[in-house]
């Protein structure tokens, strides 16, 4: 990330968030707080279907939100009554949530204040338990930056992880991971990341490395790569005791079969995974 400006990325998946529930029907994630919290100029936008200009990453992104939320709720229904976003951008769960969840957004300093102008501009009301909780993961402790936002080391906590893991250091992703695996039995997190070149198809390599190319020129470089059994070994070693891996062929299995409109990711160089503490 460039020092004191906005992720662009993140603008870029809350445009294909927003986009998913205007130009993809039915929709498999439901968010009527997507199109506000971008604003008229952009909201405008997402309206155009050559705007969007892969539909099979908007359809990725609209999947691992809905995973996400998925798991959540499975959490939810257990008891577990924290929830940390972590890389939160334009996400709106706090907004529209279970009234019984403190939420706790964590993200970069600069995108963390481009997003509260964003709600205020749009006038979305910040839920009194929800927690803004501004982290650089190169830099930060994340334990640390929760505990001084109030959230309780005691209690589980169920986290997500979207769209992150693949810009960082291996060392800065592993410090968070081995810090959810450390919390109460219950807490999980979801989470995408990049595969590695050698599990990819020639023809996926070639569209990852032309959407690396475009993230590069964005000033936020894809850094970290993960073959499946590895991070599967690294999570089990860190403490985790329940993995659920989904590839691109499960995510379309699971939430694009039997649609009229043909949607879904079809080939894809990243994969969703959910580990628990058990």
């Amino acid at each position: 990330m460039q020092h004191g400006v906005p992720s662009r990325t993140a603008q870029r998946v809350a445009l294909r968030r927003a986009a998913h529930q205007v130009l993809d029907h039915p929709k498999i994630f439901d968010d009527p707080l997507a199109i506000p919290i971008l604003g008229p100029k952009a909201a405008a936008a997402v309206h155009d279907p050559t705007g969007m200009f892969d539909r099979r990453l908007r359809a990725f992104m609209a999947a691992r939100s809905r995973y996400a939320e998925d798991q959540l709720a499975c959490s939810i229904d257990q008891g577990v009554r924290q929830y940390v976003v972590l890389g939160a951008g334009l996400d709106t769960y706090a907004y529209r949530s279970h009234p019984h969840i403190r939420v706790f957004e964590v993200d970069h300093p600069a995108t963390q204040e481009w997003k509260r102008w964003r709600l205020d501009q749009a006038g979305i009301a910040i839920p009194e338990a929800m927690r803004f909780v501004p982290v650089d993961f190169e830099r930060h402790s994340l334990d640390q930056e929760l505990a001084r936002a109030g959230f309780d080391l005691n209690q589980p906590a169920f986290f997500s992880w979207l769209g992150v893991i693949m810009y960082l250091t291996l060392d800065a992703a592993t410090a968070p991971l081995r810090f959810i695996a450390s919390l109460r039995p219950g807490s999980g997190v979801v989470f995408d990341y990049a595969l590695s070149a050698s599990a990819l198809s020639p023809i996926t390599r070639l569209a990852r490395n032309a959407l690396a190319r475009r993230v590069a020129r964005a000033g936020e470089p894809f850094r970290l790569y993960f073959d499946p059994s590895d991070l599967a070994r690294l999570l089990l070693e860190l403490g985790f005791g329940e993995l659920e891996e989904l590839s691109v062929k499960k995510i379309d299995e699971k939430y694009f079969s039997n649609r009229g409109d043909g949607l879904k990711i079809g080939n894809g160089a990243a994969h969703l995974i959910c580990a628990r503490v058990i």
